[in-house]
């Protein structure tokens, strides 16, 4: 696990990546979070620096990833998660919600919680239906579809390690999510999605993320149609 020193006396932030990357790389641009508090940025299993999800028939899953971010967690922290990182951060904090300060989720995989949504339902649909094609090729096709002709992250190998482990990882997008703890501790700061403009909550991921919003029932929870605003969330605190 890589970190980014910070005032000690400041409650800790926690950024957890998704799919198909690493911490360092994935939150290149969030290092001034720094300058208010220490910054951990774990790598999931099977990305970047940490090791393979043994004895499993999935190369990566959101529970384990959570335990591995519930150790994080003694003296409380900030959690940020974006994406299959968003599942990872919502079930550690259900777990603990004593332990989280705040809840920043991302892009958030909650199709579980919008799953009556047409939009989310067909996003599910399409989700499996590409994935079941995806895999069966190797990771360096899924890469290249990807990327195309754009340059891709360094270092190679642990890139095409990562498009492995997405390839084959347990989906967040199926995950069965629990925010009833999350909702009595009223931790969540904020919900972003990716679109924007007035028909933004009928894309999948927007509509996914409106589904935890619901869910946690808070009148006061604002959700964010905008992309990385991570310092809003975690950096004045």
């Amino acid at each position: 696990m890589s970190s980014w020193d910070g005032p000690a006396e400041a409650t800790p932030a926690i950024l957890i990546h998704g799919t198909l990357s690493w911490a360092a790389r994935a939150f290149e641009r969030q290092r001034p979070l720094a300058r208010a508090r220490r910054v951990l940025l774990p790598d999931r299993r099977g990305f970047g620096a940490s090791p393979d999800l043994r004895d499993a028939d999935v190369t990566s899953d959101y529970v384990v990833d959570a335990e591995d971010v519930l150790g994080l967690l003694a003296g409380g922290a900030h959690l940020v998660g974006h994406s299959y990182g968003a599942t990872v951060a919502t079930v550690a904090a259900a777990a603990r919600p004593d332990q989280v300060r705040s809840l920043t989720l991302i892009e958030p995989c909650a199709h579980g919680l919008a799953s009556d949504d047409p939009v989310v339902a067909g996003a599910v649909q399409d989700a499996r239906r590409f994935m079941s094609e995806a895999r069966r090729r190797p990771a360096e096709d899924y890469l290249d579809q990807v990327y195309g002709d754009r340059p891709r992250p360094e270092p190679a190998s642990w890139l095409l390690r990562a498009a492995h482990t997405a390839l084959h990882e347990r989906p967040c997008w199926l995950a069965e999510l629990t925010t009833a703890p999350l909702a009595a501790a009223r931790r969540v700061r904020r919900c972003a999605g990716r679109s924007r403009g007035r028909d933004a909550t009928r894309r999948p991921d927007s509509a996914a993320g409106w589904g935890i919003c619901v869910s946690l029932g808070r009148g006061l929870l604002r959700v964010v149609l905008l992309l990385w605003r991570i310092r809003v969330a975690v950096g004045r605190k």
